[in-house]
């Protein structure tokens, strides 16, 4: 099993820059890839940013450009620069293992506002 640890998000004014950690524990030989997913208030979860163990990434349109999702073993991270206030979310790691499918943390909530 995988257990996922997300920490980081807080209340931040546009324009100013975060970054979310979350911590891999467990099975972590099992993961192939990580992600970030966010979901707004009466939204659904939609994927931010992806990254696979061979480091290759991907990211949604609306953050390409402001964020930086990157890995360290263990560890996620997802650098977000130039924040608005339509990345008021709650933030979510995610792991996809060899074993369990996806896995999720309990997520961090990130408050764009003025």
């Amino acid at each position: 099993q995988v257990q996922l640890v997300e920490s980081g998000g807080g209340l931040v004014q546009p324009g100013e820059s975060l970054r979310l950690s979350c911590t891999a524990s467990g099975n972590i030989f099992s993961i192939y890839a990580m992600g970030w997913y966010r979901q707004a208030p009466g939204k659904e979860r939609d994927l931010v940013a992806l990254i696979t163990n061979g480091g290759d990434t991907k990211y949604v349109d609306s953050v390409q450009g402001r964020f930086t999702i990157s890995r360290d073993k263990d560890a996620l991270y997802l650098q977000m620069s130039n924040l608005k206030p339509e990345d008021t979310a709650l933030y979510y790691c995610t792991a996809v293992t060899t074993t369990t499918g996806a896995v999720w943390g309990q997520g961090t909530q990130v408050t764009v506002s003025s």
